[in-house]
């Protein structure tokens, strides 16, 4: 399965749809000195079916493609059916490309949640931020969370007979009732059903729930906790998050942001279970978002408590993942004169732990210095806090006046992977412009974060 999940990564597929229907599964190009080049397989050409079985995305493909033994068959230019026999080491590549990644159009949200943060965006911002992705696929490949409203039994199945595993699931609570009304989808709580087939058949899941005051906290979050507990080991973490409220909700259901006391009843809820569960199965399967912890201006758990960070991209264990590592990298290395002045800007949540490492760094290296800058989310308004929300425009205001030293280091969140963008499609470069210095986007590990500190 290992080598099943590489082989995903190291190609790109395509498919031509009209109107959400199936038409059919063009090859774009062929390598040239591939197996398929050599069976006479060329640009144009139409894909049907591998080994009898029909083709109809990138699961398909690549799950039947591992096999050894191949028979395909496709159509060429003409319209002719023809067939190819392939002998090959297994999971070995035969040289096919296709258009696209998903080898068809990505499977958008029907839910309307109450707490969508999409729903929340204003408008202006660029097309692609509005799409609410809800693919399955692509919780298996990339990590994303999925509802389960937009799967049919024979995705399910295919998901049982493929082993894919493991699928991440926005679950929000276990009660079927309470999960149609905040999902506003009449499918939203049968198809809780899918967790108990999943877990049934071997298939492994990492779970959240985004909580809502009032909604789905409280005796709900005890009952989903317990439920979830049930199916454990296939259910291998779950992960409790507030949700994100932006200036932007008028019209929309009205909803308490969490305060110091709220999140401290999440936190003492989530804490108590996961200590009587640790005790049975020596794990704490359920975490709070470390957000809970700062809104309820409680330390955070070392990196013990987060066992092996399996929700670390939800929040969870974030701040005690990058102290840890930094602070065992800054005991590795000898203290030392540098001349060198920086700017660290980050969102304000995380302001405190990064002020705390700066400073740890001004006291161990003579002459270094490091001016650490709380960006305020101005665009989406001050209760969203986290960096990876802070757009281009609210950086370059709020650090245009500053002496920033030698260069600004910037969370890599922040920035859209691809080209390097903020959420308000300011550039990277652009920022760089406007306020005459480097920025350079680091990641949350902390022996990373030291060496560019220190200019390394």
């Amino acid at each position: 399965m290992e080598k099943f999940i590489l082989c995903l990564f190291s190609l790109f597929w395509g498919i031509y749809l009209k109107g959400g229907i199936l038409l059919a599964v063009k090859i774009l190009d062929v390598t040239k000195g591939s197996i398929a080049d050599k069976k006479g397989i060329k640009a144009g050409f139409v894909l049907n079916k591998i080994n009898s079985h029909e083709i109809t995305d990138i699961l398909d493909y690549q799950f039947y493609l591992s096999e050894k033994k191949l028979k395909i068959e496709f159509q060429d230019e003409n319209g002719k059916t023809k067939k190819a026999r392939i002998k090959k080491p297994e999971y070995e590549d035969i040289g096919l490309q296709f258009e696209t990644y998903l080898m068809d159009k990505q499977h958008s949200c029907k839910n309307k949640c109450i707490f969508c943060f999409i729903d929340q965006l204003p408008d202006g911002m660029r097309e692609s931020l509005y799409f609410k992705d809800d693919d399955s696929r692509l919780s298996f490949f990339f990590g994303n969370y999925i509802t389960l409203t937009n799967l049919s039994e024979h995705d399910v199945d295919r998901i049982i007979e493929m082993h894919i595993s493991p699928v991440n699931i926005s679950v929000h609570t276990m009660n079927p009732e309470l999960r149609v009304e905040m999902m506003a989808n009449p499918n939203a709580g049968k198809s809780l059903d899918i967790i108990y087939k999943l877990a049934k058949n071997g298939i492994k899941m990492n779970t959240q729930l985004v909580l809502c005051h009032g909604i789905n906290d409280g005796d709900e979050l005890k009952y989903s906790i317990e439920k979830l507990s049930e199916l454990y080991p296939a259910v291998q973490s779950v992960a409790a998050v507030p949700f994100g409220m932006t200036k932007y909700r008028e019209g929309l259901k009205k909803i308490e942001p969490y305060n110091s006391v709220t999140s401290g009843e999440v936190i003492d809820i989530i804490e108590s279970f996961g200590d009587e569960f640790f005790k049975k199965h020596h794990t704490r399967l359920v975490y709070p978002a470390d957000e809970f912890y700062l809104k309820a201006d409680r330390e955070i758990p070392d990196e013990a408590f987060y066992e092996d960070f399996s929700q670390l991209e939800n929040g969870v264990g974030m701040w005690a993942y990058l102290k840890s590592a930094f602070y065992r990298n800054l005991k590795a290395v000898d203290g030392r004169e540098i001349k060198r002045k920086i700017t660290i800007a980050t969102g304000t949540a995380a302001y405190p732990l990064l002020k705390e490492l700066a400073d740890a760094v001004e006291d161990k290296f003579e002459g270094f210095k490091a001016n650490v800058v709380a960006i305020k989310n101005n665009f989406f308004g001050e209760t969203i806090n986290v960096s990876g929300l802070v757009t281009g425009r609210d950086l370059i205001e709020q650090l245009k006046n500053l002496d920033l030293g030698d260069e600004v280091l910037v969370p890599s969140s922040m920035l859209r992977y691809e080209d390097n963008t903020f959420l308000d499609d300011v550039t990277l470069e652009q920022a760089e412009k406007e306020l005459n210095i480097k920025i350079s986007p680091v990641s949350n590990e902390g022996g990373e974060l030291l060496d560019c500190m220190l200019g390394e």
